[in-house]
């Protein structure tokens, strides 16, 4: 029989390739709405169905370990016993998986005792005895030597599971000079380190290729190994009992006793019912079609449900024919709209109801058809509105009435994953496939959703929203988050001035600062490395300056900025206090040319407000971030001198809240010592550490003041005694004596801090003082590291969470007062807990007036909102 004519048996280790797909695939991007992360899974099944779509198996199973324990550790206890505890991420996938393979109808064969690869090894070796061709799919290297003429091994790739390497005879004897089945005796004398197996000392692959090359055989050098001359040869003979036990365990099994055979292994078509049911409750919406295109099933089965109701046919209209069509739906009470954005502008637009649809492009005269209507207070829903929003800006139009974001909706509801686009709500709301044209193919073989036709999905998948979100949540999008759109949107468009100037010449001063530290660094250890480089970096400190080993990573250990503080506390270096300075400075001069490079034509930097960016409900934003400007140091200063008043406009007015996440602890804890403090006017700290540390506010020493610092902001974080312990460089002991002295005095902020954790876990969610919510189904995790992680997030989730909703509130009101006194002064910036303003000639006192008031009484708190505000020509003169 010629190959050609063989069947094909693809044998898969599981397990081995569910993890790389694991660590290959961020595990924050993959999850479902109830918490369940699918990274492992997904990246697995994305390489099963291109495999077996690139060599169409007659035959196929997938192979899995059941446990650590084989008949391996009863042999060596120490065998693997170097590997750490699979991620908590991680657990709970495996079943999953096999739930996903049982519904394609793929066997999964496992066995007590043994390990995944032994159950490859003994169907590869009856595959080739029973007639077939056989592909043995592993990232396990021990799997090398099942390759024959007629075993082919597909191995991934340093790049991840996508890419695989075939390993046939030849292939194997190019990379390592020995033929397959003399592989394991290379791996006896080398060993493994995955598989906590030492080797001989000083002995790698080249030296054990010429030792069993000479040879001819393992056995016979180590019957011969008197004859191996230098410090090689000692170590060799000293540790021939580890290269005979390396051996004996890694030799694969080939007479696994299974519940299957390969002539049962037939592929067979899937179940399109099972398949569809399991995948939906992971959330796998691209994936589906394709599995039903590999694992020969019926397309059509893979397709979402039809529409409950059909598209209407999109006609295609005038600026008389949208004011006709207006006309002829003013009974309706709202509408789905879609403003296609092309350079910025309005290109074309499409409005909806659930019967009728109209589109056009976008014209002088549509806009004057439009305008009364759009900027009329008829309810109007939109998918990512702000982009829209400024079109219509940009084209003379201020939209009114937005009723509905279906993204901000959609996040409100899980901001631990929002969806990224109209097709995801789509999918997960109304369970179908929003038409999309392939961006690949020049003539797409299907046609895009039309405007209209997006408007008209919006529509419906906003009326599901609505039916999810609860009271609380539906207010906090319509009170907070669709004002704050329309803010943002302004804040957009206005930019601010920046001084290319100022950031030019610090930058280049960076530059040179750098390289002076740099040559400064060379000099400590006598030659130039890359300074950026971890791996050159671990060689100087661990292996050049022997210092002690930091976090093990999966590249050796860390050399990440944090590490390395610790290790120079430690073990002070000169070498590290430059290298560190080194990193400042090369990291500051980054984030100054991300600023340099965003400053526009008319000089003015403007960033993109990220609504959900956060899980808390606090803004991001980028392109550039201006987040990431450092807080409150001499260099931050520089950068924000560069921010200045633009042409026309008078001063800078900044705005900041002074402690509001502890007004927010107050309040919420109903504490009546913090209350008294805020009330009092005391500096908050200083009255706290009078309380803690008993002596009088007056006699409360800057140290005192830092620790009660610590410890109050910490609290709201979760922080441990060890954690406090740490950020202050006190004694552990010292560190929980001081929890228990506050707790003592301050005990409602305990009780609280704790029932809101407990709370949390009935409900299975926090709350902010406005009604925001963010799910924790972690906090009843069997885990015990994804339990704590959860509830060190709960306990701040509701005040950081309060406070982002405060500062919402703030904004769009003072934007809309400033508007609604026709003041030309405008918010242009919100940066964590401050506002920044462009004060026209002559309105001071009024802005000044306004902002206070309505960051002052943004939420009714038992404390007072403290603001404290600043005024000058640039940022930092403004500061406070």
């Amino acid at each position: 029989m010629t190959d050609s004519a063989k069947p094909t048996l693809l044998i898969v280790d599981g397990h081995s390739l569910a993890y790389r797909a694991f660590f290959a695939l961020p595990v924050d991007n993959f999850s479902t709405k109830d918490g369940q992360h699918t990274n492992g899974i997904y990246g697995f099944l994305s390489m099963f169905v291109n495999l077996v779509k690139a060599e169409q198996p007659t035959h196929l199973a997938v192979a899995f370990d059941t446990s650590r324990h084989s008949f391996r550790t009863d042999q060596y206890p120490e065998y693997k016993a170097n590997r750490s505890e699979s991620p908590a991420e991680f657990k709970g996938q495996i079943p999953l998986l096999q739930d996903c393979l049982a519904a394609m109808n793929v066997t999964v064969l496992t066995k007590e005792g043994v390990e995944a690869d032994d159950i490859l090894a003994t169907l590869a070796t009856q595959g080739v005895e029973q007639g077939f061709n056989v592909l043995v799919c592993s990232g396990d290297r021990d799997t090398i030597q099942l390759v024959t003429d007629d075993v082919t091994l597909l191995y991934p790739s340093v790049q991840g599971v996508s890419q695989l390497k075939r390993y046939t005879p030849d292939a194997v004897v190019e990379k390592y000079g020995l033929p397959p089945a003399n592989y394991p005796d290379i791996a006896a004398l080398v060993g493994e380190t995955s598989d906590n197996l030492p080797g001989v000392p000083k002995v790698g692959e080249k030296t054990a290729v010429k030792w069993l090359t000479q040879f001819g055989s393992l056995d016979e050098l180590l019957t011969r190994a008197d004859e191996i001359k230098g410090v090689v040869g000692g170590n060799l003979r000293e540790h021939l009992d580890t290269v005979r036990r390396n051996r004996s365990l890694n030799a694969l099994l080939r007479d696994v006793e299974l519940d299957a055979a390969p002539a049962d292994l037939g592929t067979q078509p899937i179940d399109a019912v099972a398949v569809r049911d399991i995948f939906a409750r992971l959330e796998f919406r691209t994936l589906l079609p394709r599995v039903f295109e590999a694992m020969g099933g019926d397309p059509a089965d893979a397709a979402p449900a039809e529409p409950a109701v059909a598209a209407p046919a999109p006609v295609e209209a005038d600026a008389a024919g949208l004011t006709a069509w207006l006309a002829a739906h003013t009974a309706h009470p709202e509408f789905g709209v879609t403003v296609t954005v092309e350079g910025g502008l309005p290109a074309r637009v499409g409005l909806a109801t659930l019967e009728s649809a109209v589109e056009a492009t976008w014209s002088p005269d549509v806009a004057d058809a439009l305008r009364p209507w759009l900027e009329s207070d008829t309810p109007k829903v939109f998918t990512d509105a702000k982009t829209q929003v400024k079109a219509l800006r940009r084209a003379d139009v201020v939209l009114s009435g937005l009723a509905c974001d279906t993204l901000l909706a959609g996040w409100l509801l899980r901001p631990s994953l929002p969806d990224k686009n109209l097709a995801d709500l789509v999918y997960r709301f109304l369970d179908e496939k929003l038409p999309e044209a392939d961006p690949t193919q020049l003539v797409p073989e299907t046609e895009g959703a039309t405007p209209a036709q997006l408007a008209w999905y919006t529509l419906r998948v906003t009326a599901a929203l609505r039916d999810e979100l609860p009271a609380s949540v539906a207010s906090v999008l319509t009170d907070i988050e669709l004002p704050t759109l329309g803010t943002l949107a302004a804040m957009e468009l206005a930019g601010v001035a920046v001084s290319h100037e100022k950031l030019s010449s610090f930058s280049t001063e960076l530059g040179t600062r750098a390289d002076g530290i740099a040559q400064e660094a060379y000099a400590t250890i006598g030659r130039e490395v890359n300074l950026g480089s971890p791996k050159q970096l671990q060689e100087v400190l661990f292996e050049q300056l022997e210092l002690p080993k930091t976090r093990k990573t999966k590249t050796g250990y860390s050399t990440d900025a944090g590490a390395l503080a610790d290790l120079q506390e430690s073990h002070p270096h000169p070498f590290l206090d430059l290298l560190l300075q080194h990193r400042e400075a090369t990291k500051l001069r980054q984030i100054i040319e991300s600023l340099d490079t965003a400053i526009g034509g008319d000089g003015r930097i403007r960033t993109t407000y990220v609504q959900t960016g956060s899980q808390t409900g606090r803004l991001s934003s980028t392109d550039p971030n201006l987040q990431n400007i450092p807080i409150r140091n001499e260099e931050s200063r520089r950068i924000r001198a560069a921010f200045e008043v633009g042409a026309g406009y008078e001063t800078l007015l900044t705005a900041d809240y002074s402690q509001i996440e502890m007004r927010i602890m107050a309040h919420l804890s109903g504490d009546e010592g913090l209350i008294e403090a805020f009330n009092s006017g005391e500096d908050l700290h200083r009255f706290v550490g009078a309380r803690v540390f008993g002596v009088e506010p007056s006699d409360v020493t800057p140290a005192m003041r830092t620790k009660v610092k610590a410890m109050s902001y910490g609290l709201v974080y979760g922080l441990s005694a060890f954690g406090l312990s740490k950020q202050l460089r006190i004694e552990q002991a010292e560190a929980k004596q001081l929890m228990m002295e506050y707790f003592a005095r301050f005990g409602a902020v305990r009780d609280y801090l704790r029932s809101s954790v407990e709370q949390a876990r009935i409900d299975g969610y926090t709350e902010t003082i406005f009604g925001r919510r963010r799910p924790f189904p972690d906090l009843t995790s069997p885990n015990r590291v994804l339990r704590e992680n959860a509830e060190r997030a709960a306990l701040n989730a509701p005040i950081q969470g309060s406070a982002a909703d405060i500062m919402k509130i703030a904004l769009f009101r003072i934007h809309d007062e400033l508007a609604s006194a026709d003041l030309a002064s405008r918010v242009l910036l919100q940066i964590h807990d401050e506002l920044v303003v462009e004060v026209a000639p002559g309105e001071w006192d009024a802005v000044a007036e306004i902002v206070s008031a309505r960051m002052g009484d943004a939420a009714e708190l038992t404390v007072p909102l403290d603001v404290q505000l600043g005024r000058g020509d640039n940022w930092d003169d403004a500061g406070h």
